[in-house]
Parts: C-alpha cells; sequence; structure tokens
C-alpha cells in the first residue's frame, strides 16, 4: 500500500504557495490529534486566486477543477506546517462552500473536486470524510470555493 506522499507524487499535482492569514484567523490549528484547517480559496500557483461565480462566469466543470485547486492550495497548508501528507491518519469532515447564481444546484458536484483529490492521496477509506456542500450568494474576492477541513492526525 502506497503512502499518502507517494500517492500525491502519482498524481502529477503541483501545490500552490501555502497562504498567509489575511484576516484575524490561524490557517490551521491542531487539538490533540485533530487538524483543523480554516476555509480555503483557490490560490494558483502564481499565487493568484481563482475568481468568478459558478452558473455565471464559470461552468460546472471549471468549478470543479477550483474545488480541486482549494483542495491543492489546503495540501499546500499541511505539507508547508505539517512536512507530510503521511502524518494525516484521515479526513474526517469537508465543508464546501460554492458561490453561486441562485438558480444553481449541483453544489455537491463542485465540492467533489475536492474530495475526489482527498480520496485519491489518502486512499477511498481514510480519503473520505463526512461533508456539507453549500451555496452561497458569495464568497471573499469573489473566489468560486471556499473549502474547510478537519482532519485525524496520526
Amino acid at each position: 500500500m502506497s503512502s499518502a506522499d507517494e500517492n500525491f507524487e502519482k498524481l502529477g499535482l503541483s501545490l500552490p504557495p501555502a497562504p498567509s492569514p489575511l484576516g484575524v484567523y490561524k490557517p490551521f490549528l491542531i487539538d490533540g490529534k485533530y487538524l483543523y484547517v480554516s476555509g480555503h480559496g483557490p490560490v494558483q500557483d502564481d499565487k493568484s486566486l481563482i475568481i468568478g461565480r459558478i452558473g455565471d462566469s464559470i461552468d460546472m466543470e471549471n468549478g470543479k477543477l477550483a474545488a480541486r485547486q482549494v483542495g491543492l492550495t489546503i495540501l499546500s497548508t499541511i505539507k508547508t506546517n505539517l512536512g507530510s501528507f503521511n502524518k494525516v491518519k484521515r479526513v474526517i469532515k469537508v465543508l464546501g462552500m460554492v458561490n453561486c447564481t441562485p438558480d444553481f444546484e449541483k453544489h455537491p458536484y463542485i465540492i467533489n473536486g475536492c474530495s475526489e483529490l482527498f480520496a485519491s492521496v489518502w486512499g477511498p477509506e481514510n480519503g473520505v470524510g463526512v461533508r456539507s456542500a453549500v451555496g452561497f450568494g458569495s464568497l471573499p474576492d469573489n473566489i468560486p470555493v471556499e473549502i474547510e477541513a478537519l482532519f485525524e492526525l496520526e
């Protein structure tokens, strides 16, 4: 069985820079055996954000890719601060927030972009936790997706 670090390497994806807080909060917090990760947006490799609203300027497929990019940003925070994905035992919960038009109804499809990434890194058993995927009228800086997560540490 491959480790989480090896699984990530096999995906051939790059991690964007781990974001620094732009407000009064911590990007992550360890409490005992739990790692809480604050809401992250879709940071790209050049530190810019993916911007737009799903159902308006962003279609479903690009929305799902934006959610995957948020997942990569969360992974970057984990790797930068813990040094290895192997220190995470499993995903416990993902909260996905989708900036979308009022008539958009496929929020879970969008957040699958992140959930599928986590399943690829930690496997189908440990990489899939409980989840909520909800629509919002707006998100900070007009990002299409914001995701926060809770992990159990080894």
